[in-house]
């Protein structure tokens, strides 16, 4: 017969509500308690019932955590970090992807609002106003996107810009394209703001396309345009569509980085795969999705703060960028 709380109560010479209060809140247990009640549960094989525990503490110990593209080799080390540290604090991830759809993300937040004791949205495309309105629904964590008044991870990917351009016009670039990505990404917000400001200050000129699908085919599909550009070299929203630019280049008998320079963003272990390897601004997925668990989850159980972290991006120089025309 399985063991129950009673079993482990006796053993540890504790109430019951201390060996429920070891599992559901073990803050409010002092560490030699805690330990005790710990290692006479493991003994004993007892694993607490937790939909009991949901119904006694109202929490339910389980984590959402949307991302706009699964298939994304962006979003997997974001998710296994945030399932790392959700699981050291005794909480279960359930993962949904919503194919950049924003009328899907509000489905499964509210979807998910009565299951979960929060939700990590990631690069959503919703409105500010929606995301706004569905945080009194469930508590958010926002990752990739700053909305005002709502805890928030992101990637400094103004700052990642910026090194981009500048790469690219310490090389020597005068004409510089922007593939822009999906319509309602912040993160393509940011990088048009940027790139334009890194380029005047540098004395260049800027072209941007977009919006565009933030996939391989993505960047192929750009890449005829890019070749009438007149531009010499391309910063790509993420390294999905730098690949598949590189690709529709090659197709069209231009050569990286001879002819043009490409630049990505995330360094996705496929930047350093392709050739050219691709240089690319490398974004902290693994420690954004370790932080915004932690915002999530704040110490002692209260609801996440409005607090707003900012993770530094760097660039990594690869192959794939040159020197530019008359260099």
């Amino acid at each position: 017969m399985p063991a129950t709380i009673r079993d482990v109560a006796r053993e540890s010479g504790v109430h019951i509500s201390t060996v429920s209060r070891t599992f559901s809140a073990p803050h409010l247990v002092n560490a030699e308690t805690r330990g005790r009640v710990l290692a006479c549960a493991e003994r004993l094989g007892y694993r607490p019932n937790r939909a009991a525990r949901a119904l006694i503490t109202g929490r339910t110990h389980n984590i959402g955590l949307i991302v706009a593209d699964i298939a994304n080799p962006f979003f997997p080390p974001l998710i296994k970090a945030a399932e790392s540290q959700a699981r050291q604090r005794d909480y279960h991830i359930f993962v949904t992807d919503t194919d950049e759809d924003p009328s899907v993300e509000e489905d499964l937040v509210r979807a998910l609002a009565k299951q979960v004791d929060g939700v990590l949205l990631c690069s959503p495309r919703m409105s500010d106003s929606l995301v706004e309105q569905l945080r009194h629904e469930v508590p958010l964590v926002v990752v990739n996107r700053r909305i005002a008044g709502l805890p928030s991870v992101v990637m400094d990917i103004a700052q990642g810009t910026r090194l981009a351009i500048d790469h690219l016009t310490g090389l020597g670039h005068r004409r510089i394209a922007l593939v822009a990505g999906p319509r309602g990404s912040w993160s393509s917000r940011e990088m048009r703001r940027s790139a334009a400001a890194a380029a005047r200050a540098a004395g260049a000129d800027l072209t941007v396309l977009g919006p565009n699908p933030p996939t391989v085919g993505g960047g192929t599909a750009v890449a005829d345009r890019i070749a009438r550009a007149g531009v010499s070299a391309v910063l790509a929203y993420n390294d999905l569509m730098a690949i598949g630019l590189v690709e529709g280049l090659h197709a069209l008998g231009l050569r990286v980085p001879r002819d043009l320079s490409v630049v990505g963003v995330d360094d996705i272990s496929l930047s350093s795969l392709t050739r050219p390897k691709l240089t690319t601004v490398a974004n902290p997925t693994a420690a954004a999705g370790r932080a915004a668990v932690d915002l999530l989850l704040p110490p002692g159980g209260n609801r996440p703060t409005a607090a707003q972290i900012t993770l530094q991006t760097e660039l990594v120089i690869r192959d794939s960028t040159g020197p530019g025309p008359g260099n």
